[in-house]
């Protein structure tokens, strides 16, 4: 009997755990473990076959009850396990998957990760469960949780697809992992109903309606971000350590530099992940076979930084540095002044605009910079064309292609090579809707309201072409934001921050204004206590672990140079 749960929770309010087994004992033990630890919040099914799990699911659907998670064992008579999951798969798509079996079946569980999505496999015995089983289905729940959107009365947007302040919004919410439901004006009759509802006819879009009954019209970033409880002010007016960028370098230097009993601060203009955080999936990254996105590796780095007491503020931009004696001070885009004894600039890059005619004008219409993930859905069976030929380009051609009826890929060189990691341009390759045009470029954009066609020239003959499109997303070059830095701090031709030996010296070898015997440390810039990591660093490898590395190793720096201080 499934006593553990509260008075007030019905089993459908639960998500489902489903466990698979032909085996009796297995099976009943495998419940037991997963009723014990999960029993509270997930509904905890069971079936001795593939085929009653393939019922059981079918069941769960008519009754809109969402699946969380399949564990499946490998070796079942009639159906195994890889074989459920991949009938499963096509049910229930969003379910994490799990492959329980014998040390014999390992290279069937590995070849599974490809043809199943498998998200990982479970030898057998898994005792102790607190050992072997429960943190690897914690993970995957965390994960399903953090992309999960049961119905609900919470947050509602509502505004037209077509508007850039409404995809604004969409996008702030959804890369600052603020779950809401959109509704489009046009094609969503609860739109309209929620507009009247609110008497908000005439308004100003996008409505914003909030389940305590809070409601902002055509709001700002700011606003939003207070209302669903993002702190864009300080608490206090001096830290230990101010990160300015919250990508992976600046996580991962606040992670490490408040683990190791510094006060931190980090500051970010968006949203926590930087342009990583945009990235649908990264399967390069050390530790996760089956990859994970740019959300989940956000959302993990932010909840291990607040674990260690790191403030972060966002939205919120640091756009001015001064020194003075020991201090370093930072002005915020607001106004407001905080002071620290280091200082680490992890500011990123952000995408080059794209300048052709009619660019400008459908900007957030249809034309987007970055992965725009909240697009993907309502790109379904369009025409939707990517420029860029790096591996952020690439793993969005394959998101993308999963909604579209096609993706083209416009590439200025001969091939992807160049730019592109080697699994990704196999990907590519494999995927018989995303199609690869070299030596192409965007001359022109067309549309009324939105992207309706693209103006294409082939630079290699000079030659163009006019076609269809209802969405093109922009990945070309790294522009660092680093004007704030003006007459303060040496950067190169570029405006990349140099740092440690790359930092430049007069004829007798001197760094100009550098007040002390010492060299700057590695990653340490022309002023002292002054450290940069990350793509914005000059000569940096644009990876996203070697980010996560220059993050924790300024962190080093930042210790030696506060010891050498005695600050």
């Amino acid at each position: 009997m499934e006593n553990t749960q509260p008075a007030a929770a019905r089993p459908a309010d639960r998500p489902a755990l489903l466990t698979i087994d032909d085996d009796p004992e297995v099976l009943r033990a495998v419940e037991r473990d997963l009723r014990r630890r999960y029993g509270r919040e997930y509904r905890v099914v069971r079936a001795d076959s593939g085929e009653a799990a393939l019922g059981a699911i079918d069941e769960l659907r008519r009754r809109e009850e969402p699946v969380a998670l399949l564990l499946a064992d490998q070796r079942m008579p009639k159906m195994d396990g890889v074989a459920f999951l991949e009938e499963a798969m096509r049910r229930v798509p969003d379910a994490k998957r799990v492959l329980l079996t014998a040390y014999a079946d390992t290279e069937a569980a590995i070849k599974a990760i490809n043809t199943v999505k498998l998200d990982h496999y479970l030898l057998k015995p898994w005792d102790p469960p607190e050992e072997q089983l429960y943190p690897v289905i914690d993970d995957l729940l965390e994960d399903w949780k953090a992309g999960f959107r049961p119905p609900y009365r919470g947050l509602r947007v509502i505004g037209h697809r077509w508007s850039p302040a409404s995809h604004e919004v969409r996008e702030f919410l959804a890369r600052n992992q603020v779950p809401y439901r959109w509704l489009d004006v046009e094609t969503d009759p609860e739109a309209q109903q929620t507009i009247a509802a609110e008497g908000a006819e005439g308004g100003v879009l996008p409505l914003l309606v909030f389940a305590d009954g809070t409601r902002l019209e055509g709001p700002t970033l700011a606003e939003v971000a207070e209302t669903v409880g993002l702190s864009s002010q300080a608490k206090r007016p001096f830290y230990d350590l101010i990160i300015a960028g919250g990508g992976p370098s600046g996580l991962a230097a606040a992670v490490y530099g408040a683990s190791e009993g510094l006060s931190t601060v980090m500051v970010e203009r968006e949203a926590p992940g930087g342009q990583a955080g945009q990235s649908s999936r990264i399967e390069n990254y050390l530790g996760f076979p089956v990859g994970l996105s740019g959300t989940d590796l956000a959302r993990r780095a932010v909840a291990q930084a607040t674990r260690f007491g790191v403030e972060i503020l966002t939205p919120q931009e640091v756009c001015g540095l001064r020194v003075e004696d020991a201090y370093r001070y930072v002005t915020l885009a607001d106004g407001t002044e905080l002071s620290c004894h280091a200082l680490i600039i992890a500011t990123g890059v952000s995408y080059r605009r794209l300048e052709a005619p009619g660019v400008e004008r459908l900007t957030g219409a249809g034309i987007y910079y970055g992965a725009a993930q909240t697009e993907a859905a309502a790109c379904q069976d369009e025409e939707v064309y990517i420029v860029g030929g790096a591996n952020s380009a690439g793993q969005a051609a394959m998101y993308f292609a999963r909604y579209a009826r096609r993706v083209t890929m416009l590439v200025r060189g001969a091939d992807l090579s160049a730019g592109m990691s080697h699994y990704l341009i196999e990907q590519i390759e494999g995927t018989p809707n995303i199609r690869v045009r070299t030596h192409s470029s965007v001359a022109e954009a067309h549309g009324g309201e939105s992207l309706e066609e693209l103006t294409l020239a082939d630079t290699a003959t000079g030659q163009t072409e006019r076609v269809p499109a209802n969405a093109l997303f922009v990945f070309i070059g790294a522009q660092p934001r680093t004007d704030w830095l003006e007459g303060i701090v040496a950067r190169d031709k570029r405006g990349f921050v140099l740092s440690g030996p790359d930092v430049p010296r007069d004829e007798h070898g001197r760094i100009a204004g550098w007040p002390t015997d010492r060299d700057p440390y590695l990653m340490e810039t022309s002023v002292p206590g002054v450290f940069v990591a990350g793509d914005v660093r000059a000569s940096s490898v644009k990876r996203v672990a070697s980010g996560v590395g220059e993050g924790a190793i300024a962190v080093s720096f930042v210790h030696q140079y506060l010891t050498q201080s005695k600050v």
